[in-house]
């Protein structure tokens, strides 16, 4: 099952060796853009593929809703790489291939045989990417190289942590898995720029991103609060150590998000609020005066807020000032907007009678149809074709091991 042509990348051939999210979600980008991910996994597989969650009557289990999601579009070969013939095999395919994108530990393709440098033996022209928790010394040393790393190990680590949640409370991480999806997003930018040299300058690259540097990226504000004045900023709830209002305020039913720092949204504000002579008072005319007496300000809007419904306040200020109310996945699975721009989207599920719904991709071309979805591969779905579409030498071998 070759995917069908389509997409600014459908000429990229990917050989895809990660696992778990962070890799996984930087090459379903790249798939959701065309590009051929050709998913290598080992014998037993990928280690999501049994972590759910499963819909109630799916009895065969070959993968969850985590799987699914971020290996949509791709096909899977099981090779062994602790075999020789596995790693003939991959060698084989690097040759046709324009990028490897891998998430092992530091050292891990090394010990196998399968460096970069190895591999770049077999295509010059190869964009190598890793992502790791701390980065690989051919680009920049760390005493915690060797280290595993996770979602929360990088968001404690790079301060995110720190800014997030509640004063006198406990550090928060966020709820996505940030610290392996921004990396991912690091990485692809990284990617698809070697991949753009290799085509022009016929050069390939090794394209390192540290999870913990990218998480360190994000949190960009913290470094010049400290560089600039010394501050150590922590956690402050919702609002923004420099932009006022811009919080999220209790409604009569739930909570909303209003962010009126600039002075022609706080206008219509005070106007909204019934409280136009705010708009002039020297205590909350301006950013700074405002920040400077966030509790008066904060005030004369929850006193407004809290006697009215989310759909109230959104239908008073409404395209008028920043304003949205804080959702459940509920409310977005009925958001308009979400189905407007086509963000939910169903797909086959082996075992599974019905189709079951995932996340869109949010890149979208005005000149192009929508992406087509294809639902995640089953394990070595995908094996025999590969293998024989790219005359690897070592195919009856690896056949017969994988089956």
């Amino acid at each position: 099952m070759r995917l069908p042509a389509g997409g600014p990348l459908n000429d990229v051939v990917v050989i895809d060796l990660t696992t778990i999210l962070a890799g996984p979600f930087a090459t379903m980008v790249l798939a959701d853009l065309g590009a051929d991910v050709i998913k290598i996994e080992p014998p037993r597989g990928d280690f999501i593929r049994d972590q759910g969650p499963f819909a109630p009557d799916d009895e065969l289990r070959a993968f969850g809703g985590y799987f699914q999601s971020v290996n949509r579009n791709k096909r899977s070969v099981v090779l062994d790489l602790t075999t020789e013939t596995g790693r003939a095999s991959l060698l084989e395919l690097v040759a046709n291939a324009d990028v490897v994108v891998e998430n092992f530990r530091h050292g891990v393709m090394d010990r196998l045989g399968l460096s970069y440098e190895r591999l770049r033996e077999q295509n010059p022209h190869l964009v190598y990417a890793a992502i790791r928790g701390f980065g690989d010394e051919r680009t920049g040393s760390s005493p915690m190289q060797d280290w595993p790393a996770y979602d929360i190990t990088v968001q404690a680590l790079s301060g995110l942590m720190e800014i997030t949640g509640e004063p006198d409370r406990s550090p928060i991480k966020t709820g996505p898995g940030f610290g392996d999806t921004v990396p991912a997003l690091f990485a692809v930018i990284g990617l698809l720029s070697a991949v753009h040299r290799a085509r022009r300058d016929g050069v390939g690259g090794f394209v390192d991103v540290s999870m913990y540097d990218a998480m360190l990226a994000m949190c960009e504000r913290t470094v010049y609060q400290h560089s600039y004045n010394g501050d150590v900023p922590t956690r402050q709830g919702n609002s923004h150590p420099l932009l006022c209002p811009f919080d999220a305020v209790p409604a009569a039913d739930g909570w909303v998000s209003i962010a009126a720092p600039g002075d022609n949204h706080w206008r219509q504000l005070c106007a909204a609020i019934g409280r136009p002579e705010l708009a002039t008072d020297e205590r909350t005319r301006d950013n700074v005066s405002r920040l400077a007496n966030r509790d008066f300000t904060m005030s004369a809007v929850t006193a407004w807020t809290t006697t009215r419904t989310k759909v109230e306040i959104v239908e008073t200020l409404g395209g008028k000032v920043p304003v949205a109310p804080v959702n459940t996945v509920e409310d977005i699975f009925a958001d308009p907007h979400v189905h407007g721009r086509n963000m939910l989207v169903d797909v086959d599920h082996p075992g599974v009678s019905h189709p079951l719904t995932i996340a869109n991709t949010p890149i979208k071309f005005a000149d192009s149809p929508p992406t087509h979805i294809r639902r995640a591969p089953l394990l070595g779905e995908h094996t025999d074709e590969v293998l024989a579409q790219f005359d690897i030498t070592t195919a009856a071998i690896q056949l017969e091991e994988t089956k």
